[in-house]
């Protein structure tokens, strides 16, 4: 009887032991990649200049920016409104990153005529982002890249390049963004 009692009190401390290494350790908690998208967070006006392309007209852009972690702290989601040489601009975008990917990643909406069909993917190094992309617009397959460089922790420049047929980058919009 000793031995079935000392059995069944091994058995029992056995299977709690293995129940407690099998508990949930809770909820996900964001990684480095996504607190590093919290440079973004806040309020930004941006100016910039829309060079000729096949696009939209050649001017000047501008735009108020309010960024603010989604719930979660997974990914960060930018309000837009503005002005571009084609009239008032809205637009809503999300960035994250991937962990599977090992990527950052973009997805937006704006008041244009063009749908974004892809999801642009990113790296950072330091101070200097690039995300790259290839998507149909106007009907053709367009490469493109992104390119932010962090001025300060309150100020970055960036440039939107699409690739040419003639193999050469050729920039679309290049501005600078300042946080208020």
């Amino acid at each position: 009887m000793k031995n079935m009692l000392r059995l069944t009190g091994a058995v029992l401390a056995l299977s709690s032991g293995i129940a407690l290494a099998q508990a949930p350790a809770g909820p996900p908690k964001p990684g480095p990649e996504h607190k590093r998208l919290g440079y973004f967070v806040g309020t930004w006006h941006t100016d910039a200049e829309v060079k000729p392309n096949p696009f939209m007209p050649a001017g000047k852009m501008m735009s108020d920016d309010t960024c603010a972690w989604f719930e979660g702290g997974f990914a960060v989601v930018c309000d837009s409104l503005g002005t571009s040489p084609m009239g008032p601009t809205k637009s809503i975008g999300i960035m994250g990153y991937s962990t599977e990917e090992k990527v950052y990643t973009y997805a937006g909406v704006d008041n244009g005529p063009m749908t974004m069909t892809s999801v642009p993917r990113g790296t950072v190094n330091g101070a200097s982002w690039v995300y790259e992309d290839e998507s149909k617009m106007g009907g053709k397959v367009v490469k493109s890249r992104y390119l932010v460089n962090e001025t300060s922790p309150s100020a970055y420049t960036f440039k939107w390049e699409m690739l040419g047929e003639d193999g050469a980058w050729q920039t679309i919009v290049e501005g600078t963004s300042t946080k208020k």
